[in-house]
């Protein structure tokens, strides 16, 4: 039998005591951590939520400033922010640029819808054809043939001049709707910034996109589908690949996604689906692959959340979820890939 002596046993306690409080320390240091991130307006919405809620049952904080997809980019290159948000990719020169490295982390989808100002005008139906022409500015009237002559399509369009409004920023919501331009034809290339003909009017985000197509008659943009609805602006029919006129919605949107795989880099992007609303796209929050040790951990419990918790909240503000299979290889090649460093 082993005996203890009263000393040894108070040393014991104290040393347990002692690295019970240091436990309770690094776990508060953890919560108490400050994440600062910049970005895509397009899923600035239900990162609020997402935030709001983590906050309450992480008490991990979360700071996220819808500044557009191209000035989170910058940010992240030149180290300004924790994370950016983007939903268009980086080149592989600006990931080149990023010495710490950097990943990708899809953490939902939704539609771009393409709103519009016609008083007294509803269900506004738009080909490919009349997609490109309005964009490339060969379209300037509403009752231009290629929109009133679509099979259904109302008859007293008025003779109203088309005043298209886009992005002034660089923005992955611009990226999608290029993209979808370019996919079916349009002599305008996928980008961020795209170069737009006829010099249209332009906004500052989602925001400033809807609020522009909200105050000026006529006019036509595209935004984010939360934003559209939270404006009330009328949505447009948009024609996809199997020929059917389909609104910007939730289910469509999912059903643009479906059967979709995703690459081992998380990367996805589809231009023009097989079927479902046609103008489609991810977000991505973009992460280092290397922090200091406190900031490392809380990335993680942030992508971990987001990626299990937070994909209930996405269709809720009617963007798509990230399928539970590759939500989980986001969560296991984060935790192999983002590293503590001095």
């Amino acid at each position: 039998m082993v005996f203890f002596t009263k000393s040894w046993r108070r040393g014991f306690i104290v040393t347990l005591a002692v690295a019970a409080f240091s436990l309770s320390l690094i776990s508060s240091a953890v919560a108490a951590v400050t994440l600062n991130g910049s970005g895509a307006t397009f899923p600035k919405p239900l990162y609020d939520r997402y935030f709001s809620q983590m906050r309450s049952a992480t008490g991990i904080t979360v700071n996220y400033e819808g500044t557009g997809s191209g000035a989170g980019i910058k940010a992240l290159i030149s180290g300004t922010v924790d994370f950016a948000g983007s939903d268009a990719l980086m080149s592989s020169a600006q990931i080149a640029q990023v010495k710490r490295g950097v990943m990708a982390v899809p953490t939902a989808g939704g539609a771009v819808a393409v709103v519009y100002n016609l008083p007294g005008v509803n269900n506004v139906r738009l080909s490919a054809n009349a997609m490109k022409g309005i964009f490339e500015g060969k379209i300037t009237r509403w009752n231009d043939p290629q929109i009133a002559g679509i099979s259904g399509q109302a008859k007293n369009l008025p003779n109203t001049a088309i005043r298209v409004v886009v992005r002034a920023d660089s923005s992955g919501t611009s990226f999608i709707f290029s993209n979808h331009l370019q996919a079916i034809g349009s002599s305008i290339k996928g980008a961020a910034q795209p170069s737009w003909p006829g010099g249209p009017l332009s906004g500052q985000g989602n925001p400033g996109v809807a609020g522009l197509v909200k105050q000026t008659a006529g006019a036509i943009g595209y935004v984010q589908d939360t934003y559209a609805r939270q404006n009330k602006l009328q949505t447009a029919f948009i024609q996809n690949k199997k020929g059917r006129f389909v609104d910007a919605n939730l289910a469509e949107a999912e059903k643009a996604f479906s059967g979709e795989a995703f690459p081992a880099d998380f990367r996805l992007v589809e231009g023009n689906p097989n079927d479902g609303y046609p103008i489609v796209g991810l977000t991505w929050l973009l992460i280092y692959k290397q922090y200091p040790a406190a900031k490392a951990d809380a990335i993680k419990k942030m992508v971990n959340w987001v990626m299990t918790t937070g994909q209930g909240i996405n269709k809720q503000l009617e963007y798509t979820s990230i399928p539970q299979g590759t939500a989980q290889k986001v969560i296991q090649t984060v935790n192999q890939s983002v590293v503590a460093r001095g």
